[in-house]
């Protein structure tokens, strides 16, 4: 009796580290394969059905229980816990990844499924069924708890996805190590076991250590230019290269912006919106932490304020603090017009006092491929916009390809229609990206009101009535409206641009 309540610590661990690997797993899916929806689910669809695998295979192992569960459990450690590393690898190194993908998925989800039913049969002795059967699964669920709550509150942040599968794989050798000794009397010798799960844990240790090296190196292998600085923060992977031609923001492996281009993006991003408007003395911004469209916001000398919200403060801090992003935003982010907010931009909207509207809201998300992007392109959000916006303003929209992603395209402007505002699409060319699209909002019918800025690259008065001007390819498409509800936009992104990846 005195082993039950170390071994039901035991199941807490086993429970969070399970989990843990199936998190990593389905990120890893939804980072490198793009598709973050399909890649989930099928991810924890796979990895259920591997549970299930696992606990019906263990009914074959009918000797040695204990010295069963101990070899499982550092398996476990070991294909756990290099599972982030190994993926990194395989995807670098243009393997078949998603047979390879869902092989490590497979393996171990089976090896996870073995853990519990082992672990209970070595426990039906020492309590009555009901007993047993409520304590593993309380353990087992309150692990599941743990786990969802660590993975990205402090986790990702704080050792990003190779370093916490290495870590929870020396968790797991640890207890399997552990349980040489909780059940001494079940194992009899277990010198084997003991020297396996050392060196499990020296392997694993070994590997934590060297994390932040193996991660560079994968990243490395990853874009085609040198990763200058690469950082997790609680939102995403920030990662900066720098090539021949420039240098590169990647958020979650998307790009960004490349410098060489990005002139064109921000230019065609907010100087249709800024002519448009009645008045320029209060412009919102929501995204854009980089700075790059606060700096073109900036060039209207009638600007009296600027809010900038972007929910992650390690973008924003790195747009003053890397030099060439400071240089390249033009210090945008320290002018003394400007303010940053670090917040979740439909919370500010919601909660903006009513007699506080801007002339102009800037609306530089990033595209939305899941569900947690995609509510900023939908009738909620767009109604919050709607009031935040004086008389006589205007908005516009990043509003995705209309060439690669048409449908997806049209589903934002058909949207912001549907909000109640009057639209005018526009596309321009960015290298870096192909044709990219955005739309126009107001409460009233647009239209030009001022001559553009002085020192542009890309517009001018006389280019700028062609962004307007659609190309039959990019044509008007029908396409539902985006709804809290149902996403559909999330959808149409992820199947259109499926075909380009």
């Amino acid at each position: 009796m005195k082993q039950v309540s170390p071994l039901f610590v035991v199941v807490l661990i086993i429970a969070t580290c399970g989990l843990i690997y199936e998190l990593i797993v389905g990120t890893l899916a939804s980072y490198l394969l793009g598709d973050s929806i399909t890649q989930f689910s099928t991810v924890i669809g796979v990895y259920m059905f591997a549970l299930g695998v696992g606990a019906w295979v263990s009914r074959y192992f009918e000797r040695n229980i204990a010295a069963r569960f101990v070899e499982v459990e550092l398996a476990v450690a070991l294909v756990g816990g290099i599972s982030a590393p190994f993926l990194f690898f395989t995807f670098s190194e243009g393997a078949s990844f998603r047979v390879t993908l869902y092989s490590v998925v497979v393996i171990t989800g089976t090896l996870v499924g073995l853990e519990i039913p082992l672990l209970m049969r070595i426990l039906k002795d020492s309590l009555q069924f009901k007993d047993l059967v409520s304590r593993i699964l309380s353990f087992d669920y309150l692990g599941a708890l743990f786990a969802s709550l660590l993975f990205p509150i402090v986790l990702v942040p704080k050792l990003g996805l190779v370093r916490t599968s290495l870590l929870f794989g020396l968790l797991n050798a640890v207890v399997g190590l552990w349980s040489t000794f909780l059940l001494h009397e079940q194992l009899g010798s277990a010198v084997r076991l003991r020297v396996k799960g050392v060196l499990a844990c020296v392997v694993l240790m070994t590997g934590f250590v060297l994390g932040d090296r193996m991660t560079l190196l994968f990243e490395e292998q990853l874009y085609h230019d040198e990763v200058v600085h690469a950082q997790s923060s609680p939102y995403q992977r920030i990662v900066l290269t720098r090539g021949a031609r420039g240098f590169s923001l990647f958020l979650n492996g998307n790009l960004q912006f490349s410098s060489v281009d990005e002139y064109r993006y921000h230019e065609a991003l907010v100087h249709p919106a800024m002519q448009s408007a009645v008045t320029r003395r209060r412009v919102l911004i929501l995204g854009g932490g980089d700075g790059l469209a606060a700096r073109e916001v900036l060039r209207w000398p009638d600007v009296e304020s600027v809010t900038l919200v972007d929910l992650d403060p390690a973008i924003t801090t790195l747009a003053t603090k890397y030099p060439e992003l400071h240089g390249l935003n033009g210090g945008a982010l320290e002018h003394a017009k400007l303010k940053v907010v670090n917040d979740d931009a439909l919370r500010f909207l919601a909660e903006l006092p009513a007699d506080r509207r801007f002339d102009v809201a800037i609306i530089d998300f990033p595209d939305p491929n899941n569900f947690s992007l995609g509510k900023l392109y939908t009738t909620r959000f767009y109604a919050l916009l709607k009031g935040a916006l004086a008389e006589g303003g205007v908005a516009v929209v990043q509003s995705t390809s209309p060439l690669f992603a048409r449908r997806s395209f049209w589903c934002v402007d058909a949207t912001l229609r549907a909000s109640g505002f009057h639209t005018r699409p526009y596309h321009a060319w960015v290298p870096s990206f192909g044709e990219w699209g955005y739309v126009l909002a107001s409460i009233s019918p647009l239209e030009t009101r001022e001559p553009l800025p002085d020192g542009l690259k890309f517009l001018s008065d006389a280019t700028l009535p062609t962004l307007f001007v659609f190309p039959k390819d990019m044509e008007q498409v029908p396409a539902e409206v985006n709804r809290l509800n149902n996403q559909v936009l999330v959808h149409y992104y992820e199947d259109e641009w499926r075909r380009w990846n």
